[in-house]
């Protein structure tokens, strides 16, 4: 029995390492050393791409005219490209009625369907356009409504990095894999995904990193086998219910902790 419980933990214990805010003007001297660090450990991230970034808090680094050639460059050492919203410009509040309850201001949450889904048609075709295979996504702020995800599925992307748990599900026709913490934060059970935001790092929040990654590095796992994992029985409902209610609680404790504050 000892050893089935043993192996149920193992099996479901993992983290995926998200990058957000990928765009040509990001912090490249960060991304390249963490480059070398991921295919030291032979680490497949997943990368948050803007496809046509308009945020001017991005736009303060110098740009990487060779942007487009890395990034089909990652995707062929099987990094797993994702698409971050479009412009990552926010024109709309929330009024916290946003799916996951984050609130804030949102760049979809709030508009019309036919807003959303010309907002993903735009950003997809710039990745077709650069040759790049998209089949997840995840919005800037953690903010959605039903026509996000609606939008989503009619556009051909079934998965989405983001939501409460600690197991892979599927809600309305979409896979979810959890986000659930600001800090990197390695669980003794359950799999969940990084958010990091290499533009707001100082080379302290980088030595840091290194150091998640030398302890962790064999419970880093890919985007494929996060996957591999969805499950909708009724165990893995109870768990991702039990999970999302616990951090919600704690959220509206300690609002904005390093922990349990998640930034877009």
């Amino acid at each position: 029995m000892l050893n089935l419980i043993k192996k149920f933990i193992s099996n479901r214990t993992g983290i995926l390492v998200r990058l957000d805010d990928i765009a040509e003007n990001m912090n490249w001297s960060l991304m390249d050393k963490c480059e070398i660090l991921f295919d030291r450990y032979n680490i497949k991230p997943l990368l948050g791409v803007i496809p046509c970034n308009e945020d001017e808090e991005l736009l303060i680094n110098e740009k990487n005219n060779d942007f487009w050639n890395k990034i089909r460059s990652w995707q062929k050492k099987g990094w797993e490209i994702s698409m971050h919203g479009f412009s990552h410009v926010y024109d709309q509040e929330t009024n916290k009625k946003d799916y996951f309850n984050y609130g804030g201001r949102s760049e979809f949450c709030g508009h019309d369907y036919s807003i959303q889904i010309s907002r993903i048609k735009k950003g997809l075709k710039k990745f077709n356009d650069e040759k790049v295979k998209i089949r997840s996504f995840f919005a800037p702020n953690h903010t959605y409504d039903k026509n996000t995800f609606i939008a989503l599925k009619e556009s051909g992307i079934n998965n989405i990095i983001d939501g409460y748990g600690l197991i892979p599900y599927t809600e309305h026709n979409l896979n979810f894999v959890p986000q659930l913490f600001y800090k990197e934060i390695m669980l003794p059970f359950g799999i969940q995904s990084t958010q990091i935001h290499l533009n707001d790092w100082k080379e302290d929040d980088y030595k840091g990193f290194e150091k998640f990654v030398l302890r962790n590095n064999n419970k880093i796992i890919n985007f494929e086998k996060c996957i591999e994992k969805v499950n909708n029985n009724f165990l893995s409902k109870f768990i991702n219910l039990s999970t999302k209610i616990t951090i919600r609680s704690l959220r509206l404790l300690k609002k904005k902790t390093s922990f349990f504050y998640c930034s877009d």
